[in-house]
């Protein structure tokens, strides 16, 4: 009867985990919402790797890129989409709210978490709401076109 009680709710903290940092299905929005342009403050952004994909597997000119990004107590990261540029963000630590237009609530993200982020008119913003900085991992696609414009050093 323990086995079964541990195994339960190991299954609990399972589902729990996989639900954090998502928006609660009942605030996922058919239409999307519209976003403040929010600013671009307190945020670092170096290139930790980068692989130049171009011509790998006929994908034409992209790279592969990995940037640790660190955003200060009561920073930023501004308004941007993801409509072109596929992404993945795992939280490093700390704990980080994202408005995205898709949900009608903030998200909250923590430490351990991930975001991928992709797909027509996928726009959001991130605020840290704390008074510790916060650290992301984010992994993209880029265009090679798209490197050298200011936008690109966005999330």
């Amino acid at each position: 009867m323990k086995k079964i009680v541990a195994l339960a709710m190991g299954f609990a903290v399972l589902a729990a985990a996989a639900a954090a940092g998502e928006c609660p299905a009942e605030s996922v929005l058919t239409e999307p919402r519209v976003l403040e342009n929010a600013p671009d403050v307190g945020v670092t952004r170096p290139i930790l790797q980068e692989v130049d994909l171009t011509g790998w597997r006929g994908m034409g000119s992209f790279h592969l890129r990995m940037r640790r990004l660190t955003v200060d107590p009561h920073g930023i990261v501004p308004t941007h989409e993801h409509t072109d540029r596929p992404s993945i963000v795992l939280v490093q630590s700390g704990e980080i709210v994202e408005h995205n237009e898709y949900c009608a609530v903030p998200i909250v993200h923590k430490a351990g978490d991930s975001a991928a982020e992709f797909g027509p008119k996928h726009s959001h913003w991130w605020e840290n709401l704390t008074n510790e900085p916060v650290v992301l991992i984010s992994t993209d696609v880029v265009p090679v076109a798209m490197m050298d414009e200011p936008k690109m050093d966005m999330p």
